[in-house]
């Protein structure tokens, strides 16, 4: 646990959904919010491949799609799920057959629209394939590429039109007795896209899957990404999240998750809470921030770090964090553990020092809670 405590008025009341699962990983009903990204290699450079979805995984990556284009790149699927340390969804668009060989091939789930995939037979044919495999769906309805006939009822891209499209889809499924399904409805617009998210959770009790797709590069991106995912985010609605930046896919991990622990919602890494830094700093905060947040990206335990310029909000920003550092003395600060002022420190060791201390504190965090996982695990 971390020092500060969740507050009664931080809590957010999520949406009840039923729940599904993508291989290992639960989405929805009340598992943690799952992250996810999407490579951007091509699928049949198998060795690529696997070597994105592993630095994705080391980001945190609870789940990796994969783009199903052709039979090449379902063929490669069985050895890059082989290898993969995390779940997988292949991405299919349009031909039926690589769905099939998709899931055949071990992907924990199928980005698919069974409207788009031709007669229902083919539709019935993908559907037994992931069955058989234990393969979930996910239902993909994107604001720029709405059906036609949708198109010419609404005249126009709209929250209606996105969530008929949605719901049109799942109809398919349900009739068929397959409801391992989840829905996501898109748009590059942030607008349209949130408006669409909230009509469908009204609709529907199917797990959420958020995204502003297209948003932009990695600084206006995650602008766009926080504004609208956040909002639903924060009113209850979602279960898994991807955040589409032209970025590498570990980014998108980042700050996927960057904006969940801003919610409350996960916890892990360490969370860095810094000011902006004015005249008053007694060190240069913006380079010590920067600084810090390279050397800590391995740690994946929940920590929480204040680093402040100077003692007009340190010590109260110190209060509440599980370590900090505030500036204000000459060439020195105030180091707090556990809220409390516990020593003084150097300017020039303050960085390597407060990395040990966060090290040092992950490794106690981790061997604590293997074990606790160990005196959870059956016997046997």
């Amino acid at each position: 646990m971390t020092h500060n405590p969740i507050r009664p008025w931080r809590n957010i009341e999520r949406r009840k959904s039923r729940q599904i699962m993508v291989g290992s990983v639960p989405v929805g009903g009340d598992a943690p919010i799952s992250v996810q990204t999407m490579t951007n290699t091509l699928t049949p450079d198998v060795e690529a491949t696997v070597g994105q979805i592993e630095r994705a995984a080391d980001a945190g990556a609870d789940i990796v799609r994969v783009s199903c284009p052709d039979e090449a790149s379902t063929r490669a699927m069985k050895s890059i799920v082989q290898q993969s340390p995390v779940p997988l969804v292949a991405d299919i668009h349009f031909h039926y057959r690589r769905g099939i060989e998709a899931a055949e091939a071990g992907a924990a789930c199928l980005r698919i629209n069974p409207g788009n995939i031709g007669a229902p037979e083919r539709v019935k044919d993908v559907v037994h394939a992931a069955r058989a495999n234990a393969c979930s769906i996910r239902i993909g309805v994107n604001g720029g590429s709405l059906e036609k006939h949708l198109l010419e009822k609404y005249g126009e891209p709209c929250p209606d039109a996105m969530v008929e499209s949605a719901l049109d889809h799942a109809r398919i499924l349900d009739d068929l007795g397959f409801h391992d399904y989840k829905i996501s409805v898109k748009a590059s617009d942030m607008f349209l896209a949130v408006a669409a998210y909230q009509q469908l959770a009204d609709a529907t009790d199917a797990p959420l899957h958020l995204g502003i797709t297209e948003a932009g590069g990695q600084r206006i991106g995650t602008v766009k990404s926080s504004i609208g995912m956040g909002s639903l985010l924060w009113a209850g609605i979602g279960d898994t999240i991807r955040v589409s930046l032209s970025a590498e896919p570990e980014e998108e991990v980042r700050v996927g998750f960057d904006m969940l622990k801003s919610l409350g919602l996960r916890t892990r890494g360490v969370n860095i809470v810094s000011c902006p830094s004015c005249s008053r700093q007694g060190f240069d905060v913006i380079r010590t921030v920067k600084t810090l947040e390279e050397r800590l990206a391995h740690i994946a335990e929940p920590i929480t770090l204040s680093i402040i310029g100077c003692v007009v909000n340190g010590p109260g920003e110190a209060a509440m964090t599980d370590m900090g550092f505030t500036g204000g003395g000459r060439e020195s600060g105030m180091m707090y553990v556990n809220g409390r002022p516990d020593h003084k420190l150097s300017n020039a060791d303050m960085v390597d020092h407060i990395v040990e201390l966060v090290e040092a504190k992950a490794d106690r965090l981790r061997t604590q809670r293997e074990t606790d996982d160990a005196e959870l695990a059956p016997a046997g």
